[in-house]
């Protein structure tokens, strides 16, 4: 049976994607950093993303890599504890030199959130749900 799941996204930079997503808040296990990847917890469940360079996740996809510049392959989203926190992301993300593409907003009546993309263009979520909202 399957116990863990891990993400792995492909990086330009290992130590420039380190220091924007620890920026963001994130921490790392270094027991499973090395110059080709580093790891990536998020959460309390300890959700694992895996940033490798381009020629390591190239070497695991054997085949084409999407082009994070002209289209999307995934939007990884994480919850918020409050409105508040959001924005602190948002805020964050600037402040690192990410591309805050959608800021805060309320969705649906009882969502509030942002979506950014990271250095390399990956799609993030980042989204508070109010469930007392939910109609």
């Amino acid at each position: 049976m399957t116990k863990e799941l891990w993400i792995n996204l492909p990086v330009t930079n290992v130590v420039k994607s380190v220091e924007f997503f620890t920026q963001l808040g994130f921490t790392f296990n270094t027991q499973h950093t090395t110059e080709h990847s580093a790891c990536m917890i998020i959460g309390s469940k300890n959700i694992v993303v895996m940033l490798f360079t381009i020629e390591t996740f190239k070497g695991f996809v054997q085949g084409q890599m999407a082009d994070t510049s002209k289209g999307v392959e995934t939007l990884l989203s994480f919850d918020a504890e409050s409105k508040e926190e959001v924005d602190e992301y948002a805020n964050k993300v600037v402040a690192a030199g990410g591309n805050l593409f959608a800021p805060p907003t309320t969705i649906q009546g009882w969502m509030y959130g942002c979506a950014f993309a990271d250095l390399d263009g990956h799609k993030w979520n980042v989204l508070y749900m109010d469930m007392s909202k939910i109609g």
